[in-house]
């Protein structure tokens, strides 16, 4: 008799469980069980660049915390608006998300024909991290600061170019907006991507260019390029001695490349909040510290709505550099 009593009592409790939630509608039963299923987290670039790293760190940092697995999935192409696009028109369960980063915010005033709208159609769910730019300098370059490159500039307009990676990116966008700030017009040549852009910039071709820490730190270990400056708000933990931006006189001028992850429009409140809290337990734990730290990146918790007025910020700031710049997809 007692032997029978307890799955008895079990399948009384679901029925009562049953009961209680029948008269839900399905969206709400289904966000009492989220998740209850692998979770899809997609990459807008190709595997084993800074974005690939940082969203299988948070793929396995979230499904440790959720007990789904997290699948990584890459979609590469078109300056992210394939894998973007792709996600905007999923279904709004809160099973397939978006890798974002500083990319995403430019997309909307860089690409004139896109079939989905990046600020309209994705949600900000959680800022993972960000990452400093450093601008760097060959060292035949004879500056050491922001003021003697002006110099140099106005002086011969030919003696200085910035490379960068291609239109829109961040280095593309931070170098317009040091020529904005400074009332300078060096020249900025375009690459087809960072790494042949930096090559060039150790061999001497380029003069300048800026790129995120991680990039730039063993050609500065090495002595190969000199760091002329950070563009994060405060000195970095990497390279203590080289001044910011601000410290050295262009006011305003903060361009990290951060890191977040985004949802279609239209996930209910509940999911969006299930998931920022499962991202943000994965950046508590010291690997995800250490492995950013690594990579000369911060973690950066805190609410979906702190994340969603941060890319608004971003939106608007780099559309009015895309639009001043003239800055046209190629």
């Amino acid at each position: 008799m007692l032997e029978h009593s307890r799955p008895t009592r079990r399948r009384a409790m679901a029925t009562l469980a049953l009961l209680s939630t029948a008269g839900l509608p399905w969206q709400a039963r289904a966000q009492q069980g989220f998740p209850s299923k692998p979770i899809r987290l997609v990459v807008p670039f190709a595997p084993g660049g800074a974005v690939d790293v940082v969203a299988r760190l948070v793929g396995n940092g979230v499904a440790a915390a959720c007990g789904q697995p997290v699948v990584v999935e890459n979609r590469t192409g078109a300056g992210g608006n394939i894998a973007a696009s792709y996600v905007a028109k999923s279904e709004k369960d809160g099973y397939t998300l978006f890798m974002a980063s500083t990319g995403t915010s430019v997309n909307g005033s860089l690409y004139k024909n896109l079939n989905y709208s990046p600020e309209r159609d994705l949600v900000p769910i959680a800022l993972v991290g960000a990452v400093s730019q450093v601008l760097l300098a060959h060292p035949s370059v004879q500056i050491r600061n922001f003021e003697e490159l002006a110099a140099m500039a106005r002086r011969d307009p030919k003696a200085l170019n910035f490379g960068h990676g291609g239109a829109g990116t961040t280095e593309h966008l931070a170098a317009a907006m040091m020529n904005q700030k400074l009332g300078i017009n060096v020249p900025l040549i375009a690459y087809k991507g960072g790494g042949p852009a930096m090559a060039d910039l150790v061999g001497g071709q380029i003069q300048l260019m800026f790129t995120n820490q991680l990039n730039a730190m063993p050609f500065i270990k090495a002595g190969q390029l000199k760091a002329i400056a950070v563009t994060s708000a405060q000195r970095t933990k990497q390279l203590p001695d080289v001044p910011t931006c601000q410290e050295l006189g262009v006011s305003g001028f903060v361009v990290d490349v951060w890191w977040g992850v985004m949802g279609p429009t239209g996930i209910p409140p509940a999911v969006i909040e299930k998931l920022n809290g499962y991202v943000n337990t994965a950046m508590a734990t010291p690997e995800f510290s250490q492995r950013l730290d690594a990579v000369g990146a911060v973690p950066k918790p805190g609410t979906a709505a702190q994340f969603a007025d941060l890319y608004a910020s971003e939106v608007t700031r780099w559309a009015e550099v895309v639009r001043s710049a003239n800055i046209q997809a190629e």
